[in-house]
């Protein structure tokens, strides 16, 4: 098919955009997923509980910001894995682009809301809400503004060659299909590894050892539920290396697809456990810990199984025949 100026709209074609599309998403969420570690070892900090309660509530509410923003980047991963089955379609290319859209709006409140943290202690608190407004609407107008503005001229030709691809399910090689799922397991284990890191270094706090014994029990079973992803994530390399030395098998796609799913549930796990004992510190209730660390636990889950899961018994997926879908996320209204 070719296309105005010469561009031709091929199979090959949307298995690239697919793999950007996760390169870029690996972009936002290692950002995403340390900004998350520094929110959780900050509320350990000496001086944190010397804050203002609206301070430390600010300080909450940027870090629940930041579980959304993961909780939507990591969503395509499980998808990819359980509705297409690791195979490209343009569906799966307008998810990715649908959740990395929404996970921007989130990202720059919780960024206003670090940028104000930082500044309040030095500017006072009317200083430090100009600094966290001017740079939550900094991200917005670069994320957003920029973009729709550019729209207006650019890249209508682009835009009409996606949507011709929306309803493809093109054969998927099996090459493809692995270099993508070992894709999809580099953009959750870096993130994993720095908020594994951040939870070793809280045990070394003066902060830690005064929490309740209890505390200290659920952040030991995060840690090992965060050090489980981590293992997980890392299995898939090791697997392809030993067993097949290097090259491409149905097994290693088969079984790297179950490791890689598997650590979505261990580190739903360990976070909600560890948001949890969070709220429960900054809130000083147990009660309020339980309920944010089970909320948590209900929207990864969902977003991650829940949705996916749905999905696939509505028929969606690679084994489902293409048919008219509607056109969702900012990016493309």
């Amino acid at each position: 098919m070719t296309m105005p100026g010469g561009h031709r709209c091929t199979r090959m074609e949307l298995q690239k955009k697919v793999k950007t599309a996760l390169d870029e998403t690996r972009m936002l969420i290692l950002g995403g997923q340390i900004l998350l570690g520094f929110g959780l070892r900050g509320v350990f900090a000496d001086t944190f509980d010397q804050l203002p309660p609206h301070t430390r509530y600010l300080d909450a509410a940027g870090i629940g910001l930041m579980v959304v923003v993961l909780a939507l980047l990591i969503l395509p991963e499980p998808y990819h894995r359980i509705v297409e089955r690791g195979s490209d379609s343009g569906a799966f290319h307008d998810l990715v682009t649908d959740v990395a859209d929404l996970a921007l709006l989130p990202f720059a409140l919780a960024l206003g809301i670090d940028i104000y943290l930082a500044a309040e202690r030095v500017f006072g608190i009317g200083g430090a809400g100009a600094a966290g407004i001017v740079a939550a609407g900094v991200a917005l107008a670069l994320w957003y503004g920029l973009p729709r503005a550019r729209r207006q001229t650019h890249g209508q030709r682009e835009r009409a060659m996606s949507n011709r691809q929306r309803h493809e399910r093109p054969q998927t090689p099996l090459h493809t299909k692995i270099d993508q799922m070992l894709t999809e397991a580099r953009i959750i284990l870096p993130g994993a590894q720095a908020l594994f890191g951040f939870q070793l270094s809280i045990v070394l706090t003066q902060a830690f050892e005064q929490l309740p014994l209890q505390s200290h029990i659920a952040h030991a079973i995060s840690i090992t539920f965060v050090a489980v992803t981590v293992m997980l994530l890392m299995a898939p390399a090791s697997y392809h290396r030993i067993v097949y030395a290097g090259e491409d098998s149905e097994d290693m796609h088969s079984t790297g697809s179950v490791l890689i799913t598997a650590a979505t549930l261990s580190l739903a796990i360990g976070l909600a456990v560890d948001i949890h004992v969070l709220m429960a510190k900054i809130a000083n209730s147990g009660v309020a810990g339980f309920i944010s660390g089970a909320a948590t636990l209900v929207m990864l889950l969902g977003l991650w199984y829940g949705y996916p899961l749905a999905m696939r018994a509505k028929g969606e997926g690679r084994n489902a025949p293409a048919h008219p879908r509607g056109q969702s996320g900012m990016m493309r209204q």
